[in-house]
């Protein structure tokens, strides 16, 4: 007796369990509206998940449209990912939206320098360190690293004795460091 009232007060409830008054459902996840995909897109890049990072990057592009952030965010990604040539297309498209945007120039520096185009990274890297008036030590250390291989090398490619790794510094930026 007491199961079969508590079962027709269930179904009093007008729309039924997380569905609308209209009768459609639609299951989402609670709370997750307020969730900005850059943030988590950064906080999964620092983690090594590049993969689910591009994809954070593409909900925020989704949801606040292709800006100099998302584009810098996804090319970042993809330099992550070892997709240099998409890197490149992303950046480029970040830096031609708002050529003063320091981190995607400076990131395309890193894309370039991996390209082994030593010569336009080290012009990148001048433009991130003018758009950026100086003030991040990552991109004078980058620009610094760029016009060494630059003067060093006879030709424009990077001296084989050097490897280069890519280490994310703040909230996209990537510095290059060079191990000898």
């Amino acid at each position: 007796m007491i199961a079969a009232a508590l079962a027709g007060l269930i179904g009093c409830g007008g729309g039924g369990l997380n569905r609308s008054p209209d009768g459609t459902f639609a299951p989402g996840a609670a709370g997750m509206g307020d969730v900005d995909g850059l943030i988590v897109g950064h906080r999964l890049l620092a983690a090594g998940e590049h993969d689910l990072a591009l994809r954070a990057y593409y909900r925020a592009a989704a949801q606040q449209g292709l800006n100099v952030d998302t584009m810098s965010a996804i090319g970042s990604a993809n330099l992550r990912l070892g997709r240099l040539g998409q890197a490149e297309n992303w950046l480029r498209r970040a830096v031609e939206e708002d050529p003063t945007f320091a981190p995607a120039w400076n990131n395309l520096g890193v894309v370039l320098m991996e390209r082994g185009q030593v010569a336009e990274a080290s012009e990148v890297f001048r433009r991130a360190f003018a758009a950026d008036n100086g003030n991040s030590d990552e991109i004078r250390d980058n620009l610094r690293l760029s016009l060494a291989n630059l003067n060093d090398s006879g030709d424009t490619t990077l001296a084989e004795n050097q490897t280069f790794n890519l280490i994310r510094r703040g909230a996209g930026d990537f510095v290059l460091m060079s191990d000898l």
